[in-house]
Formats: C-alpha cells, sequence, structure tokens
C-alpha cells in the first residue's frame, strides 16, 4: 500500500500480519521489557518490516535500536521511517546517497476522534476540510490531515532533532493524493521549509509519505 505513494528510490516493506518475536535481535529486547503485548506486536513487525527493506539495499541483518525520542537508529549510509496502526506494519528506507529524509505513517480509515481535530489543525485547515467533506463525505479529511501531520514530523526529526509541534506545520491536502507542508519554524539542517507528500486510501487504511531526494548539484560546463 505505502509503496504506491513512495519515489523508486525508496524501498518499502509492509506486512497485514505479525511475525514471532523471534525474529528480535537481544539488543532490542530492553527497548520493550516493559511494553503491553499489543506494542510488543507493533514494534517486533515494525522492526521486522524494516530489516526485510534494509536487505534489499544490501545491508545485513542487525539490531535498530532507539536514538532521541525513540526514532529508530538506521545504519550508517541509510535512512528510514516505521510506522504502524491497527491491521498494518510498515517501513520505508534508502540510501543516503539517494535521499535526504523519509517520513511515513498509517492510520485506521475512520475519523479521528471527537476533540482531536481542533488540537492538530489551524480554523484555516478545518475549513478547507470541511469543503473537501462536503464534495466527498466518503473520505476521511481529518485522518488524512493528522497522518500528513505525522509523516512531516517524522521527516522533520532525524535532520533537526528539535520537536515541531502540529501547529508548527500548515499542510493543503489535494484531492487528487497529494499534499504540501509549509513548516512555520525554520532549521537551517532541513534545506527547506516546504515538504511535498502523497497520500493513499486503500483496504480500510490510509497512509501518507514524504520522502525528500538528495539532488545533485548541476555541473556547469567551461568554455
Amino acid at each position: 500500500m505505502i509503496g504506491d505513494i513512495l519515489p523508486p528510490w525508496v524501498v518499502v516493506a509492509e506486512r497485514f500480519d505479525d511475525v514471532p518475536e523471534d525474529s528480535l535481535f537481544p539488543e532490542e529486547e530492553p527497548l520493550i521489557a516493559r511494553a503491553v503485548e499489543k506494542r510488543r506486536r507493533e514494534f517486533v513487525t515494525g522492526r521486522y518490516c524494516a530489516r526485510t527493506a534494509l536487505a534489499r539495499l544490501g545491508v545485513p541483518p542487525g539490531p535498530i535500536l532507539r536514538g532521541e525520542r525513540g526514532a529508530p537508529q538506521w545504519p550508517s549510509g541509510t535512512i528510514g521511517s516505521i510506522t504502524h496502526c491497527a491491521g498494518y506494519r510498515a517501513a520505508a528506507v534508502a540510501t543516503s546517497t539517494s535521499g535526504i529524509t523519509i517520513g511515513i505513517d498509517a492510520e485506521p480509515g475512520g475519523p479521528l476522534p471527537d476533540g482531536v481535530l481542533e488540537t492538530v489543525a489551524s480554523p484555516e485547515e478545518i475549513a478547507t476540510l470541511g469543503r473537501f467533506r462536503d464534495e466527498d463525505p466518503r473520505v476521511n479529511w481529518d485522518r488524512i490531515l493528522f497522518s500528513a501531520k505525522e509523516s512531516v514530523y517524522k521527516a522533520w526529526f532525524p535532520l533537526t532533532g528539535r520537536w515541531l509541534d502540529f501547529t508548527e506545520a500548515v499542510v493543503d491536502i489535494e484531492p487528487s493524493g497529494e499534499f504540501t507542508a509549509t513548516l512555520l519554524i525554520s532549521d537551517p539542517r532541513m534545506g527547506t521549509d516546504r515538504l511535498t507528500g502523497r497520500w493513499i486510501v486503500a483496504s480500510g487504511l490510509l497512509a501518507t509519505a514524504i520522502a525528500l531526494p538528495r539532488v545533485a548539484p548541476e555541473r556547469h560546463r567551461s568554455g
């Protein structure tokens, strides 16, 4: 599912079920030693997806530990993102020569719980979602907005190491399946204040993704 909204230089692995816990590396076990069963399943299968995707890049299997704020610590020379929700786990990875950062998020296809939208969206964003809802009430536009902002954060944090509040990015969703996020705070490590991504709704789920490529500098001819 999520591979349909990512560029070819990103490698994806996904599962709609969980794998046995014996796929976990011993170094990873302390990370979820006190976790409830649901969280353990999410973690184990998410790491499994990450290792599967990394293997397709030629990276040998190994533990994927946590860094600051729980972000995955990717092997040297790679970038990536992991997501999970009820009935779905996925990881997206790439070489650091191909891309700068990746952010993915998957969510149940239903609407957000009452009161959540007002905490994550501006009045302008809410008004836009209202227009979309009038035009196509079959789509839960509020959940797409929430997911897009999650993907923005996952793309932002590995580069900056800074928290990004929901209200510090304005997301413009296009019904065509794309979105643009404008960052309201700047950080030179991002190299941009605008991120573009895509969204998809399928099989009772929805997902969003951002993949920022590493653009090689133009070569100028001399003479």
